[in-house]
């Protein structure tokens, strides 16, 4: 976009001006010879900004910049975005470019915001000044204009500036104009990656769900393109498709770009239909986007097809639309080659899923003579997957055709095609081999070579058949050189020995240059020997036998073959016959689904059709790590060293590093605090030992005995008639991630002390003990109160279950970006350091014991700042039972403090209110609603706002149980 800025900046400049001073004189510039310059030399007058001038330009265009003439700061400008352009620093211009931003001239707007978006990042003091022209901007009368300045305020990542985004953007999502509603969708996601909880807190996500229902087709494709961009890095549920919406998008779908349909397409191909006339509906829809041009539509729409296909329960015969998939599919091989190789892979997986979709359609992947390389090698691959009875005479003949080219790669994958097609159509099989004859007896070494590695594997797939090719294959046993060739042919004489009449003259040949061989043809030789032997134990064999293990075990230093002519050997001087049972036993057919994928992995690749995992044939989680599809979530406060693990808090660390060290848990400093001690040792980044509670007697750790206690460890209270049932705590560390160890978790309050249930289960081949725990800083303040964790030694395939008293400190609470989010690192002998996340709820932060009076709860609504609220509304919901809400509130430690009736009206109104524990917070809630009709909204008020956003939440979610939605 930027470089677009520049090139229409640089285009719109007036074919003649009016020369105001001799600069404009100067030789790359006569305006005496500007009507002698014709239209089409544009080019030629905007390559002079681009021209090396002399030295101090800098300060020239500095005192061009503040020219009161338009047109003489306007082309100071853009040779200042010129230099820019080519890589030269001038940055120091930067108070001065910004001073132009006063202009009604948008070309001039389009240059500065350009400079702006590429320098603000090294001067974000200076950049702060066009703060409120920005905003200035959002509110100009063209549309052009207001879509310009929110789109450059999104693109200058800088905090300072991003934090006077929020309230234009929230204008312009509604804006009359549908050029600037799609401009702001797309910026939300800018914003989105700067800063999540700027775009949660102000309610833009709402508000992109809002635009999916816009009249305006490019809206709504912006809409669905900013929500699925913010939904790959968010772990909730962000783009939900119901049936309403689903209607509105396929409206918008032909009416809107050729990217904005691939977005929508890529969403509807996460939908999954509720019935069969759900998916042949939309199956309907989207059938006309096969004839588009742009490929990307294309492949979309055939995944959206595909996958509605399998919902709506019709075969390939029986259903038409397979019919116009083909079309579809064969066009896109007109297009470039790279075009054609995306094509191409994907078309790969769908052959094998639907072998019939272009069983008529084998010539077009015939290979042209102007193919690359790496074209032609999957049409071969695609022409064995399609290949019939039908087909096979054509198919054969192009193979043999493409034998004579001169790329040897594109060869070899050809004469190999063919003994593809001999073992997947065992009816062809004697064609096949008639077409390899041929190419051995061309007597072309590279061809023979080739042709004699595919018979062997033909030989295998059909035992004893088709002997008579042996004689032909034995007649060019001079012109192998290739060791894969060799070894095939050795293998033919040692399997044929008893029918080869002269297989121990063609075997010495071998045994004369053994020292000298590749370990696959000495291999092959020895196991050959061995088999001539017992086949025809006269005294030449015997001879060749005594040669070759002798060679191999005596001047050889391959250990493979060493230990293999030792075994021979002994098996040999031992039992005779117990050999010819182990070289003679029955061995298992090649078998025919040769280049075929794993029917799991067929299923994942085909959902992700039009995406580089189809092309790579690679499920998206094998290529993208963790830590890289997660790497906008996590970002350092710059103060407190909190990490913040995105929304649902995971880490996606591996291994401690130095990195993790410091940032995992941020413990630096006093290392006497209990909430920051031992942490290196916790995380296996040092060898210091655990420290000892001096207050306690010493008792050394004995695994062997239930009552040891470990240094340093407090005594748990015995609360295993307290412990919930396993099933009913969440997974927080999987088996995968755990390394063999699961933990499932759980935090509440129990007897007016928050406490962590634990369950742990090895699943690994190694005792588990020495398990220790640590929290990350949080919003709370929570810590273990002993890093240490009693639980015993848990053996493979078992489990164990254990409770963890956690302590609250107010000196310890950080502000983090997701309150409910606590991060925790686990460390045992055996697998090392694991970090998972587990959930805090309002169970678990809520006091027991304190309760809120009335008149504390009117006192702090009124204190409190409006900007301390948060409020949520459902217009088309309704409560039956009140009681039961509040009953389920009172067991989250929220107490019903007062009723009140709205005058004039018939809503009700409930205040109330909990105390957040360490520092006894106030929670402040107000939920109204009418008895009987539909009308709900929940109001939280709470000092720190995060929290009232994670009580908001945790309410609304409990208050959707008990509610009616009559939508």
């Amino acid at each position: 976009r930027a470089w677009c800025f520049a090139v229409d900046a640089l285009r719109g400049e007036r074919t003649t001006r009016r020369a105001h001073d001799s600069h404009l004189a100067s030789p790359i510039w006569d305006p005496s010879k500007a009507a002698d310059v014709p239209v089409g030399s544009r080019s030629t007058m905007e390559g002079r900004y681009f021209a090396t001038t002399k030295k101090g330009e800098v300060a020239e265009w500095k005192i061009e910049l503040r020219n009161m003439d338009k047109d003489r700061r306007k082309d100071a400008v853009k040779k200042v975005i010129a230099a820019m352009t080519v890589g030269k620093d001038v940055s120091s211009l930067f108070p001065d470019v910004v001073n132009c931003m006063q202009t009604d001239d948008l070309e001039m707007k389009k240059l500065v915001y350009l400079y702006l978006i590429n320098y603000a990042k090294s001067k974000p003091d200076l950049a702060i000044m066009a703060v409120n022209t920005f905003v200035k901007d959002s509110q100009d009368y063209n549309p052009l204009i207001r879509a310009l300045a929110v789109r450059t305020m999104g693109c200058i990542r800088v905090d300072r500036i991003t934090e006077y985004l929020c309230d234009p953007l929230q204008k312009c999502l509604k804006d009359r104009d549908p050029y600037v509603r799609k401009t702001a969708a797309i910026c939300v996601v800018k914003l989105h990656d700067i800063s999540p909880r700027l775009v949660e807190d102000h309610g833009f996500l709402d508000q992109l769900r809002d635009l999916l229902s816009d009249p305006n087709p490019m809206v709504v494709a912006n809409a669905v393109a900013a929500l699925s961009e913010i939904q790959e890095h968010s772990e909730v549920e962000v783009l939900k498709i119901t049936k309403m919406m689903l209607s509105k998008l396929l409206a918008a779908l032909g009416e809107c770009t050729e990217w904005g349909q691939v977005f929508i397409l890529d969403a509807l191909a996460q939908y999954d239909t509720k019935d069969t006339r759900e998916a042949e509906m939309i199956i309907e829809r989207v059938v006309p986007r096969l004839q588009h041009v742009n490929g990307a539509v294309v492949m979309s729409a055939v995944k959206v097809i595909l996958k509605n296909v399998e919902r709506s329960g019709r075969s390939e015969t029986t259903f038409p639309i397979y019919r116009k998939l083909a079309p579809s599919l064969v066009s896109l091989l007109s297009a470039e080659p790279e075009v054609q190789y995306v094509a191409l892979r994907n078309i790969n997986l769908i052959v094998q899923r639907y072998p019939t979709l272009l069983q008529h359609e084998v010539k077009v992947f015939f290979c042209k003579y102007n193919d690359p390389v790496y074209v032609k090698l999957e049409k071969l691959d695609i022409l064995v997957k399609l290949v019939s009875m039908k087909n096979i005479d054509q198919v054969l003949l192009e193979l043999k055709e493409y034998s004579t080219e001169v790329d040897l790669v594109f060869v070899r994958r050809s004469i190999g095609a063919i003994g593809r097609c001999a073992v997947c159509l065992e009816a062809a099989t004697e064609r096949c081999i008639s077409v390899l004859v041929e190419i051995v007896q061309t007597r072309v070494n590279f061809l023979v070579q080739q042709a004699v590695i595919v018979i062997v594997d033909i030989f295998r797939r059909y035992p004893n058949r088709f002997e008579g090719v042996i004689t032909i294959l034995c007649e060019n046993l001079q012109t192998l050189d290739d060791p894969e060739a060799k070894a095939a042919l050795v293998w033919v004489l040692g399997e044929y020995a008893d029918r080869i009449s002269n297989a121990s003259d063609l075997l010495e040949t071998f045994l004369e240059t053994f020292p000298e061989e590749e370990p696959q043809v000495q291999l092959q030789l020895l196991t050959s020997t061995v088999k001539l032997f017992l086949k025809n134990p006269s005294q030449k064999p015997q001879q060749m036998i005594q040669l070759v293990l002798s060679n191999a075990t005596g001047e050889n230093d391959n250990p493979d073959l060493r230990d293999r002519a030792y075994i021979y050997w002994r098996l040999l001087s031992s039992d005779p016959e117990g050999t010819k049972d182990v070289l003679f036993s029955k061995k298992p057919a090649i078998g025919n689904n040769l280049g075929q994928l794993d029917p799991e992995l067929l299923q994942g690749l085909l959902a992700n059709i039009s995406t580089i995992s189809s092309v790579y044939h690679e499920l998206p989680d094998n290529f993208v790590s963790a830590e890289n599809r997660s790497m906008r979530r996590h970002r350092t406060s710059s103060s407190g060293g909190v990490v913040s693990f995105g929304e649902n808090g995971e880490s996606g660390l591996d291994l401690p590093t130095e990195s993790t060290k410091s940032a995992v848990g941020g413990y630096e400093g006093d290392k006497e605090a209990s909430h920051k001690c031992t942490i290196d040792d916790l995380l296996g980044l040092g060898d210091a030992p655990a420290p000892v509670d001096q207050s306690q007697p010493h008792h050394e750790e004995q695994s062997g005995e239930q009552g040891t206690q470990p240094a340093g460890t407090e005594e748990m209270p015995s609360a295993e008639s307290a412990l919930p049932p396993v099933d009913s705590m969440p997974i927080l560390l999987s088996v995968e991630k755990g390394k063999g160890l699961q933990i499932r978790g759980t935090i509440m309050m129990q007897e007016g002390t928050p406490v962590f249930h634990l369950h742990l289960l090895n699943t690994s081949q190694s005792n588990l003990s020495g398990f220790r725990i640590q929290f990350n800083k949080n919003a709370f303040g929570l810590s273990p109160a002993s890093q240490h964790v009693k639980a015993p030694i848990v053996e493979p395939s078992s489990s164990a279950q254990t409770v963890v008293q956690l302590k609250m400190d107010s000196d310890a609470i950080v502000d983090t970006a997701a309150p409910s989010v606590l991060q925790v690192a686990v460390k045992n002998d055996v697998i090392g350091v694991s970090y998972f996340v587990a959930r805090l709820n309002l169970e678990s932060i809520l006091s027991t014991t304190e309760r809120l009076s009335p008149a504390r709860f009117v006192e702090c609504w009124q204190n409190l700042p409006s900007e301390c609220e948060k409020s949520k509304s459902f217009p088309h919901a309704k409560i039956e039972d009140i009681e039961e809400v509040v009953a389920k509130l009172e067991e989250s430690f929220l107490h019903c403090l007062a009723r009140r009736k709205v005058e004039n009206s018939d809503r009700l109104v409930l205040f109330l209110g909990g105390v957040v524990m360490p520092k006894s917070e106030p929670l402040l809630i107000e939920l109204s609603y009418s008895q009987g009709r539909n009308g709900v909204q929940c109001c939280v008020k709470c000092e720190r706002t995060k929290l009232g956003q994670m009580a908001l939440e945790a309410c609304c979610q409990m208050l959707e149980q008990y509610m009616v939605n009559e939508q």
